[in-house]
């Protein structure tokens, strides 16, 4: 995924059988990105991934003066930054010119460029035609080579972010569940800063694996746990909104329908951090109304949803 405006607007799912990768897990790969672990550089600071062009000049800036792992990393950003643009093949070009120096590379140099690999054949802005078994393969072996490559140099933050890259390889509910049960037990685990600030974005990537799977009552606790930490991390107002919409949700799916229309009248309030309309919270006030049987309120949100969707 993410870093973050938190959410790009396909970030969250409109109804409980579409996939995660509309959900949290491009905000996850695109925005919320935890600190690196050993670099000179700090990767982490560099980056705007709401614009990844100004990330790029950024990169550059930084390059003129770097050596070893350090320029290494810094261009493993870089193609990251084409990446997320779509310029693919430049990403590609990039990375390759940079094998011959990873057998002298430390490990963080050699996770980064794994997960860029990976990343450049199946991430969040992969296209459904893209997703094919040679691009597939590329990617597990990628992820996996950087999972164990992190994990020899003890980075812990590049070891749970090859873990959760594996939600868009092996993307079927139960796989996704599996793999970020595992993250969070390696967030849970790490007493590194670059694994412990994972743990928002697993918390919300395992809660919609849940969500999609039919487990909300389950899910609804990572939800909210997710949403405190945002908060006590003093996240952006729109990561929180997000984070919000999320809790909210969640408690109408479980029929908590009082807390749940308090939530989404709150954000309603709050639309413009997203841009007003926010076509997910009208979305869920209709259906709250209608589930409390105040047919007429429902119907006006419903009217505003149909507008919102019209307007380009």
């Amino acid at each position: 995924m993410n870093a973050i405006a938190d959410r790009p607007d396909t970030c969250r799912d409109r109804c409980p059988t579409q996939g995660l990768v509309a959900v949290w897990l491009a905000a996850v790969c695109l925005l919320a990105a935890p600190r690196g672990a050993l670099a000179a550089v700090d990767v982490a600071a560099l980056w705007d991934f709401a614009n990844p062009g100004l990330s790029e000049r950024r990169f550059r800036d930084a390059l003129a003066t770097a050596q070893g792992d350090d320029a290494l990393i810094l261009q493993t950003q870089i193609a990251r930054t084409h990446g997320l643009r779509r310029d693919l093949n430049r990403a590609r070009e990039l990375l390759k010119s940079l094998e011959p120096q990873l057998a002298g590379a430390g490990p963080e140099a050699r996770a980064r460029h794994a997960l860029e690999w990976g990343r450049n054949h199946i991430s969040a802005v992969t296209r459904p035609a893209e997703r094919t078994p040679e691009n597939l393969d590329t990617a597990r072996s990628a992820f996996l080579r950087a999972l164990a490559v992190a994990r020899e140099g003890a980075l812990d933050g590049l070891a749970i972010d090859a873990v959760h890259m594996m939600v868009f390889v092996d993307d079927a509910p139960t796989e996704q569940l599996r793999w970020n049960q595992q993250a969070l037990a390696m967030v849970l685990a790490s007493t590194q800063p670059a694994g412990r600030n994972w743990e928002a974005s697993i918390r919300n990537n395992l809660a919609n694996s849940l969500h999609l799977l039919g487990g909300h009552a389950e899910a609804l606790p990572h939800y909210e746990r997710a949403l405190a930490l945002r908060e006590a991390a003093q996240a952006s107002p729109r990561q929180q909104y997000v984070a919000r919409w999320l809790v909210a949700r969640g408690l109408r799916l479980v029929g908590r329908l009082d807390e749940a229309l308090a939530q989404q009248t709150r954000l309603e309030g709050q639309m413009h951090l997203v841009g007003d309309p926010d076509p997910f919270v009208l979305e869920e006030l209709e259906q709250i109304h209608r589930a409390r049987g105040d047919e007429g309120r429902a119907a006006g949100y419903a009217q505003r949803l149909a507008e919102a969707r019209r307007k380009p």
